[in-house]
């Protein structure tokens, strides 16, 4: 049952000194800028407007979730800091001498709403600060970059130990849950674990021909793992056999834990499947189409993607999107899975920002990746004016002339700041790395960071 305000201020507040009521700055500002009924919207949906259990308020849940971003808190770490500071209490709505929220409902609030809450919750912000008029839209840019995945690097032999790995330890909870116990089954853990370090020790060698020997050995020992897995998913698959039988028998908590620990070995024994067949691939000369490669047993939706940086060659994760106003606010940002060409993102960001705003941007900037004769004709047919993109490959007499314009050089030059706009979000709001894995999970954890960012810069202008 959805709640979205709290309870009234307890007595103990008109005991403390006045000095100890007053919020910091930044705090008063996005206090007042969340104190609209509009924001509570985008929750209803997920939420029982009669039954179940009352959740915390809602007022509640979203300042502390700016806290979490503005200041990079894990669960844990925020709501000890919120127990502990009277400020923050009172910025949360928790009157005095009641509990803070639990880091398991937050995350559970997280987890439930998803990433269609969080748009919910940008797009009511940005829609205020337009009747506020306080969002220009002289001129935009856009950048892409890449969120990673909470995943380790990935590797063969890796993942294919870890498969071997989960796979024993769930059908152990299968069958101690009751199903699929006469089943045989072999564990192949340490097996795999000494087949891993092996690799290790044959990755050492040095010299040409050493290091020859080496691949060679290693390319043996990942075939042997690639054995082992697939034994061991030859098993699995039994064991989710007999134990969907033992499912329908059951009864009670039993049957619970038991249906949760063969469906995650279901979906184990899939993505398992993945791992060895792009292993194969990869043992048979070939390499993997990046577009589908699993790099994660935890996260199928990451990929690997290649965005030119020198220390970070290859990078797995999620492609994102940015595009600010010369205010710094974000107007519009998508993820997407994989590294789809940059081009073709722009042209829709554009016409959702004309639909928010009634009107759209005067002039456009962006880098080389979107510089496209198809992308120009797009954004003039939505209505822009000014587009100031270089174009890819060797301009023509023409072009260069137009690129070499004074107006068009500078909005090249301001065009740089959306790379700083990316690293602020990175360095300061959480995306340097989402904690929350598939796309679903990593819009909403961006999509929080947007959200605590935007929260700021609108505040700072509404004052």
């Amino acid at each position: 049952m959805l709640r979205t305000v709290g309870d009234q201020p307890s007595l103990w507040e008109s005991l403390l000194p006045a000095e100890l009521l007053v919020l910091p700055v930044e705090l008063a500002r996005v206090d007042a800028l969340l104190d609209d009924p509009v924001f509570f919207a985008p929750f209803v949906a997920f939420f029982d407007e009669r039954l179940g259990r009352p959740s915390i308020p809602m007022e509640t849940y979203l300042r502390m979730m700016f806290l979490k971003f503005r200041y990079r808190l894990g669960y844990e770490a925020l709501c000890r800091e919120v127990a502990d500071s009277i400020s923050w209490q009172r910025f949360c709505r928790i009157s005095f001498g009641s509990r803070v929220p639990h880091p398991t409902t937050l995350m559970k609030i997280t987890t439930r709403c998803g990433d269609t809450a969080v748009a919910g919750l940008n797009q009511a912000l940005l829609a205020k600060a337009v009747d506020a008029k306080l969002v220009k839209t002289d001129k935009v840019r856009a950048d892409t970059t890449v969120v990673e995945a909470d995943v380790s690097y990935p590797t063969d032999s890796g993942l294919l130990a870890k498969a071997v790995t989960r796979i024993a330890r769930t059908i152990a909870r299968v069958k101690a849950a009751g199903g699929a116990t006469r089943t045989p089954t072999v564990d192949r853990r340490r097996a795999a674990g000494r087949r891993v370090r092996s690799i290790a020790a044959k990755l050492k060698l040095r010299g040409a021909e050493q290091r020859e020997q080496a691949q060679t050995a290693v390319r043996r020992i990942t075939g042997e793992l690639v054995d082992l897995a697939g034994q061991a998913m030859t098993e699995a698959q039994a064991v989710v056999r007999n134990g969907r039988r033992a499912a329908r028998k059951a009864s009670g908590p039993v049957k619970g834990r038991l249906r949760r620990a063969i469906n995650e070995l279901d979906t184990l024994v899939q993505r398992t499947g993945k791992v060895v067949a792009q292993t194969r691939t990869r043992l048979a000369g070939s390499v993997p189409d990046s577009a589908t490669r699993l790099v994660s047993l935890n996260d199928p939706d990451a990929r690997p993607i290649v965005k030119g940086r020198l220390g970070k060659p290859v990078e797995f994760g999620y492609k994102a999107q940015v595009v600010d106003n010369v205010d710094g606010i974000i107007l519009d940002h998508n993820i997407e899975i994989g590294n789809p060409a940059d081009g073709p993102q722009l042209a829709p960001a554009i016409a959702r920002i004309k639909t928010l705003t009634k009107k759209a941007p005067r002039a456009v900037t962006a880098d080389r990746g979107y510089g496209e004769a198809t992308i120009q004709k797009d954004l003039e047919t939505l209505g822009v004016s000014y587009v100031a993109i270089p174009r890819k490959g060797k301009p023509s007499a023409a072009r260069r002339q137009i690129e070499h314009r004074r107006a068009f050089q500078e909005k090249v030059k301001w065009r740089t700041g959306c790379e700083g706009r990316i690293n602020h979000l990175k360095r300061n709001f959480g995306w340097n790395r989402t904690r929350l894995v598939t796309i679903s999970g990593a819009r909403t954890w961006c999509g929080h960071g947007v959200f605590a960012h935007n929260l700021i810069k609108i505040a700072t202008l509404a004052a």
